[in-house]
């Protein structure tokens, strides 16, 4: 597929199908780009289709599917929007680092190929006090999903979730408790950590929901 040129062609592209519940427009915007005119369309198209499928067939429907409605905060950026805000200061690692992260249709510097969303979950995010923290979230998430990489900020406990060929299995956090909670190789990474997540899923969170974020 080409990148479109016309809105009749965006508009297509945007209906491209992801997974049951999910479609490309979902992951389209950007307040970069809107503020600063830059348009968010993918140079190859092709490639952040077949990343962005992994995405949410993998991690995100699962997600929801537990959770209930999960609220997209940031996700694709193409190779200009991911620059200018690299360059400005606007939270964007260089392209380099975000290849087959942010940007889901450029491949890494050693040709895999990956996709990233940030999310923030409001059923969760309503109910912190019950759960006590974000590790819950991320325990849940470790011991269930196929992620590379999960990312959690203090806002909403929203995360970066990564989809990636050859998985980190990393979580860090700029939430207090800010730095890493594991990476393959730390004594917490392997077995079960239902301890930490007693009580998931939650009641009420699929069919009751929360209003969103």
């Amino acid at each position: 597929m080409k990148k479109p040129q016309s809105m009749r062609g965006l508009e297509d592209l945007g209906r491209v199908r992801l997974s049951p519940n999910f479609f490309l427009r979902d992951f389209l915007y950007s307040e970069i780009a809107v503020i600063h005119g830059i348009p968010n369309i993918p140079d190859d198209p092709d490639l952040a289709i077949a990343a962005g499928r992994k995405l949410c067939e993998e991690l995100l429907e699962p997600l929801q599917a537990t959770f209930g409605r999960i609220a997209i905060r940031s996700a694709y950026r193409n190779a200009a929007v991911n620059e200018f805000g690299n360059r400005n200061g606007l939270n964007c690692a260089s392209n380099a680092a975000s290849a087959a992260d942010h940007i889901w249709d450029r491949r890494d510097a050693e040709g895999f190929m990956g996709a990233t969303a940030t999310l923030a979950i409001p059923c969760v995010w309503d109910r912190r006090h019950e759960i006590g923290g974000w590790q819950a979230l991320a325990w849940w998430i470790h011991d269930h999903l196929p992620y590379a990489s999960l990312c959690f900020f203090p806002k909403l406990w929203a995360f970066n979730i990564q989809w990636h060929e050859r998985p980190r299995r990393t979580i860090r956090s700029y939430a207090e408790p800010r730095g890493l909670l594991t990476k393959p190789g730390m004594s917490n990474h392997d077995g079960s950590h239902a301890a930490f997540y007693a009580g998931f899923p939650m009641p009420g969170c699929v069919n009751g929901g929360s209003a969103g974020v």
